[in-house]
């Protein structure tokens, strides 16, 4: 013999005030917050890229080069940066593009036309030619080097807004643009639930 079964009702909130208490209250997402959590990831992601391209600086010897001038074109034309990795002179070879550094001036980008050994001079050590694919010429002096960056890639266009986010009124802009967001976001609010419990009517004793 099996014992009926009991269905238990669901009690119901005694007063309207429960009632109202017994709601959850789920607050709608302002567009300001909205927009700030994408900025916030924003953020993010360029501090990560950040400290990426710090960390390959330092272990990989990985540099990016900015081109003022054409004499790369049309392979790398003048307003692309172009990420160049640090190799041994010995392993350099005819036709790769490299940065060589020149005490006293600034570095030079160009494609390598001949390599050879240099005199008396390191093992290691290497005397390069090179020429711009725009210039019709060789550089004027070849260069004895022990070290150079190789050009992994280039982006065109992209140099002027390196060179522009990089000075000191817009880093000073972020920044000030990035704290007000912060304050902003994360500053207490009274939630919908805070204002409906401080106008709820007390239940009678």
């Amino acid at each position: 013999m099996t014992s009926p079964t009991t269905v238990t009702k669901p009690t119901k909130p005694a007063t309207r005030a429960e009632a109202r208490t017994a709601r959850v209250v789920t607050p709608r997402r302002r567009p300001l917050s909205r927009v700030g959590d994408a900025m916030l990831v924003l953020a993010a992601a360029t501090g990560a890229l950040c400290i990426a391209l710090t960390i390959a600086a330092a272990v990989f010897d990985i540099r990016v080069t900015l081109f003022s001038t054409g004499s790369m074109s049309p392979t790398i034309p003048a307003g692309a940066a172009a990420v160049a990795r640090g190799i041994p002179a010995s392993e350099v070879g005819v036709g790769d593009v490299v940065t060589v550094e020149r005490a006293g001036k600034l570095p030079i980008t160009h494609r390598v036309t001949s390599v050879v050994a240099v005199p008396d001079g390191d093992p290691e050590a290497r005397r390069i030619t090179m020429r711009g694919d725009a210039n019709v010429v060789e550089d004027p002096f070849p260069y004895d080097v022990e070290r150079v960056r190789i050009v992994m890639f280039s982006v065109p266009g992209i140099a002027p807004l390196i060179a522009g986010v990089g000075t000191p009124p817009v880093m000073a802009g972020v920044t000030g643009a990035a704290t007000v967001l912060v304050v902003a976001i994360f500053w207490p609010r009274r939630g919908r639930g805070d204002r409906s419990r401080r106008r709820r009517p007390r239940g009678r004793a």
